[in-house]
C-alpha cells in the first residue's frame, strides 16, 4: 500500500472541508468521510487510496474538472510548503533548491513519486508518477506543474517555462515534465531548435 504524508493530505483535507455546502459523502467512499472530522497529523502516513479519492472529488466539485486552477493550487502549495519547510528554499539558487527537494521529496510519498533525473542552469526534468487512474494523475501532474512553477520562482529563476513533453494520461510511459528558467541579469539564450 502507498501513501502520502499528512503536510500534504492536509491541503485535500482543508479543501474539502471550506466547501461547507457539498456533501461529500456522495462523492467519497465510506471510510473516507472520517478523516474530515479528525486531526490530520503532517508527520504521519496517510492512504494514498484516499489522497486520490479526495482528489478527484475536489476536481469534480471545486475546480469543475478545469486542469489551470489545480495548477495555480499547485503554485500556492509550493509558497506552503516553503513556509513549513524553510531550509528547502536556497535564496537566488535555482539548482540547489531543487537539489534540496530531491533529498526531501521521500519524507512526502512513501514511494518513487517524483524522479529529478537532470538538473542543470536553466533546466530541469521531473518525472512525475503517482501511480493513479485518471484524472487524479493528470491533475496531481498539473498540480506539481504548478509547485515547480512557484518553487523556482521564489528561488530567484525568472521566465520559469513549464511544460509536459510527455504525457502518460495521452498514452505515454511516464509523465515528464521539463523546466526551463533564466537567472536575473543572465543574457536569453538564443532560442533552442528543439523548444519545450
Amino acid at each position: 500500500m502507498r501513501h502520502v504524508r499528512g503536510v500534504l493530505f492536509i491541503d485535500y483535507v482543508r479543501m474539502l472541508k471550506s466547501q461547507k455546502a457539498v456533501d461529500w459523502s456522495a462523492h467519497l467512499a465510506a471510510g473516507d468521510v472520517k478523516y474530515l472530522a479528525e486531526k490530520i497529523e503532517p508527520a504521519t502516513w496517510y492512504p494514498m487510496e484516499v489522497f486520490e479519492r479526495f482528489g478527484n472529488a475536489i476536481l469534480a466539485v471545486v475546480a469543475r474538472g478545469e486542469m489551470f486552477p489545480v495548477q495555480l493550487w499547485g503554485r500556492y502549495s509550493a509558497a506552503q510548503l516553503r513556509n513549513a519547510n524553510p531550509m528547502l528554499l536556497a535564496p537566488n539558487d535555482p539548482i540547489e533548491t531543487l537539489a534540496r527537494f530531491r533529498v526531501m521529496r521521500e519524507t512526502f510519498f512513501d514511494f518513487n513519486a517524483l524522479e529529478v533525473p537532470r538538473v542543470e542552469d536553466g533546466e530541469a526534468h521531473i518525472i512525475v508518477r503517482y501511480y493513479m487512474g485518471m484524472p487524479a494523475e493528470e491533475a496531481a501532474a498539473h498540480q506539481t506543474l504548478g509547485f515547480f512553477e512557484t518553487l523556482l520562482e521564489l528561488a530567484g529563476a525568472k521566465e520559469v517555462r513549464a511544460a509536459f513533453r510527455t504525457r502518460s494520461w495521452a498514452g505515454a510511459a511516464q509523465t515528464l515534465l521539463v523546466l526551463q528558467w533564466q537567472m536575473p541579469g543572465v543574457a536569453r539564450p538564443r532560442p533552442r531548435t528543439n523548444p519545450i
